[in-house]
């Protein structure tokens, strides 16, 4: 890290040995309220509040195993020589992709033990999710962590940013790219777009909300992922990017065959309607 004046301290409190780092708090806010946000709208959808927190509880801990798990095998060169840290997330090193997979996994699961739709479960939460993600993002801030390539002083000044975001992005006496930022403000405006687009009649089908979610989060992420350095390639892109590339064209593929075979499927705003008195 920089010991620029002005660089913000990752540990946000300290109690004797233990260290509470800005990271965890800034992702635990981030789960807070989107399990709020998606318990407002569960009941609307006709789900049960108990669902969330159930399922909270198991996806929780398997997004993180999966989101760690994920990072240290494709960065297996670093931690091979450094066993102990391999279980350290508070440090940072939590992959997205591997978090959300980890999590549809439970999904499905949990869904299919409770007979809830899990397309509409994922259409539900989905807007919720990239709101965390762009909150989470600020973690990555706090540590100095997931910029892009070096630049200059000048073009961050360009940007309009704080000072403390400048200051944040001078690491070891190099300015870097606040690709945290990019991300953070494509997921907001990925909510902000999905949210107000949800309750339009007659737009989507259960199954589409969550595609609008892949299909945004997976194009922004495909050009600002090509702007890092701290990510691992495969061939002439980031793993990152070919999934992005795949969960694209993968969206859209689905939607489309979703749309064409099964025209009857329910429209996203019909569910709950039953059981309101």
């Amino acid at each position: 890290m920089g010991n620029l004046l002005g660089v913000l301290n990752p540990i946000a409190l300290k109690i004797g040995a233990i260290e509470i780092h800005w990271y965890g708090i800034i992702i635990a806010t981030a789960v807070v309220l989107a399990v709020l946000l998606s318990v407002n709208e569960g009941k609307k959808r006709g789900l049960k509040e108990d669902y969330f927190y159930d399922f909270l509880l198991w996806a929780l801990p398997f997004s993180i195993i999966a989101a760690r798990t994920y990072y240290v095998v494709f960065q297996w060169s670093y931690y091979s020589q450094h066993l102990n840290q391999i279980y350290r997330i508070w440090d940072g090193g939590i992959a997205i992709y591997g978090s959300l997979l980890g999590a549809l996994a439970v999904l499905l699961i949990f869904c299919k033990r409770n007979n809830i739709s899990s397309w509409l479960f994922l259409d539900v939460i989905a807007p919720t999710v990239i709101l965390a993600q762009g909150i989470g993002r600020w973690g990555n801030f706090m540590n100095q962590e997931a910029h892009g390539r070096p630049t200059t002083l000048a073009f961050l000044n360009s940007l309009h940013l704080p000072e403390f975001i400048v200051q944040q992005m001078h690491i070891n006496g190099i300015y870097y790219q606040p690709t945290f930022l990019y991300e953070s403000v494509w997921d907001i405006l990925g909510f902000i777009l999905i949210i107000s687009l949800r309750h339009k009649s007659g737009l989507f089908k259960q199954g589409e909300v969550f595609f609008t979610y892949v299909i945004w989060y997976s194009f922004g992420r495909f050009f600002i992922e090509g702007m890092r350095t701290d990510s691992l390639m495969l061939g002439s892109l980031r793993v990152s990017q070919w999934l992005s590339l795949v969960f694209f064209v993968g969206a859209i593929a689905w939607w489309a065959y979703r749309r064409y075979w099964n025209p009857l499927n329910d429209w996203y705003l019909d569910a709950g309607i039953k059981t309101e008195k």
